[in-house]
């Protein structure tokens, strides 16, 4: 019994000493914690119900020793020294930090003496010897230098005339490419052997050319003169040049007749629907023309496509043009009247006038244009002398309802196909010259301001077969 007694007083003082030390570690903390924070947890500590101040405290008893193990390890790390035990570290305990290879490289310090370091003295043979060396180079004479000689002027090469050309039937032949494929191709695949010129083989040449976009109504024709010569044909070689001449002659049936020398200043009204590449074409005939030596005016009329004057200003920069313009969505008769007014006070000698593009099926828009060539003739009278209609060769045969209709509308006097690099409807040039009966006066290949060439109907057909 005795014993159960004293072991519970010793149980109830260590209950007492345990709360004692856990009242110290608390006054200590609260000691370390600065008022702002106190407040708010003796508040926080009414609020709480009291049978959890002892979960309370033994949380904020581990949070403390936390922070006292955190402390322990930051000391324990090579390297870190805290600010209250950094002490001055003497010369002699850095050396004993230093690795081996810094310490060998060092070199011993030599031995106190008392008499003071002398000065180091200058060697008087030394500045002699560079004195007299610098008087004898100074006497000697130097060498005269040798005169450059002159370079020999490179050799000027003429280059010929029919470079350009040249140049420009290879790009031709490229862009027509597709379409002699399929047509040249397709001659030597059904004249292939020695097969006989018959029903058979002139049907078989007959699809051939409306699937090449020739158009029915010219492969008709084309197969009408075929066949009238096809009883003095021998062979495959002799039908298929027939064939060749007689596309040479419907294509140069009607050449252009106008020329920019017959009026001053000339007008070329250039139509078109949306997309086919009138303000391009504009600016490569304006650079055409300036290479040619004429004065060039344009007038921007298409006052109604976003960014179309400026794409204009831009071609003009480059063709070294001027150019007339309103603002947008003013009336395009007003822009072609004083384009022509400015190029007779200017002396121009040739004046291009962009038009808005439009659909050939609306009624209004077309009025609209006849209403910009009536502007221009009441200014100067016989103009506009030409009227140019811009096609877009890869839309095949609706290239050739445009121009039917722009044609009933208008009078187109000649045509510029654009865009036939890498179409496999070439064979539409044929169709419109055929026709339309409308002279095709230009072509084009490609992006470069070079690309845009008068049609030479010769060229055309060599690069189709």
């Amino acid at each position: 019994m005795f014993q159960l007694i004293c072991n519970s007083l010793l149980e109830y003082e260590l209950k007492l000493e345990t709360i004692y030390n856990m009242e110290q570690l608390l006054n200590d903390l609260i000691a370390r914690i600065p008022d702002t924070v106190i407040i708010p947890i003796v508040k926080i500590y009414k609020a709480i119900d009291p049978e959890l101040w002892w979960v309370i405290l033994a949380l904020l008893v581990v949070i403390y020793f936390l922070l006292i193990v955190r402390r322990i390890k930051i000391r324990k790390k090579p390297g870190v020294v805290p600010a209250e035990e950094k002490v001055s570290v003497t010369e002699d305990q850095q050396d004993e930090h230093l690795p081996p290879a810094e310490k060998a490289e060092a070199p011993p310090a030599p031995p106190p003496s008392d008499e003071p370091p002398e000065a180091a003295k200058p060697d008087p043979t030394e500045g002699e010897a560079a004195a007299i060396e610098v008087s004898e180079e100074e006497k000697a004479p130097s060498p005269p230098k040798p005169e450059p000689k002159p370079e020999p002027e490179p050799e000027k090469k003429e280059t010929p005339e029919t470079d350009d050309t040249s140049g420009f039937f290879q790009r031709l032949k490229n862009g027509l490419t597709k379409t002699r494929k399929n047509l040249s191709s397709g001659l030597d695949r059904i004249l292939t052997g020695s097969r006989q010129i018959d029903d058979d083989l002139l049907e078989e040449i007959e699809e051939l050319l409306i699937t090449s976009d020739i158009g029915v109504n010219t492969t008709m024709d084309l197969m009408e003169r075929i066949t009238e010569k096809a009883s003095d044909l021998s062979d495959a070689n002799q039908l298929k040049e027939a064939l060749k001449n007689e596309m040479l002659s419907l294509i140069s049936s009607h050449p252009p007749t106008s020329q920019t020398d017959s009026a001053k200043p000339y007008v070329i009204l250039v139509v078109g629907v949306n997309g086919v590449g009138k303000t391009t074409t504009i600016g490569k005939l304006a650079s055409k023309f300036n290479q040619q030596g004429k004065k060039v005016l344009i007038g921007a009329a298409d006052t109604f496509r976003a960014a179309a004057i400026e794409q204009l200003m831009i071609w003009a920069e480059r063709a070294n043009a001027e150019i007339i313009k309103h603002k947008e969505n003013s009336d395009p008769a007003a822009v072609a009247y004083d384009t022509i007014e400015a190029a007779v006070a200017r002396n121009a000698d040739v004046v291009l006038i962009d038009t808005a593009g439009r659909l050939h099926t609306k009624i209004n828009l077309m009025e609209e244009l006849k209403k910009i060539k009536r502007t221009i003739a009441k200014k100067l009278p016989d103009a506009p002398h030409e009227i140019l209609m811009v096609l877009d060769a890869t839309t095949g045969q609706n290239a050739l309802q445009q121009a039917s209709l722009f044609n009933d509308a208008m009078d187109i006097s000649t045509i510029a196909l654009t865009k036939l690099d890498g179409t496999a409807k070439g064979g539409i040039v044929i169709s419109i010259c055929n026709t339309l009966k409308i002279p095709l006066k230009y072509i084009g290949v490609g992006e470069q301001i070079t690309d845009l060439q008068e049609f030479d109907p010769k060229q055309f057909v060599d690069a189709l077969f």
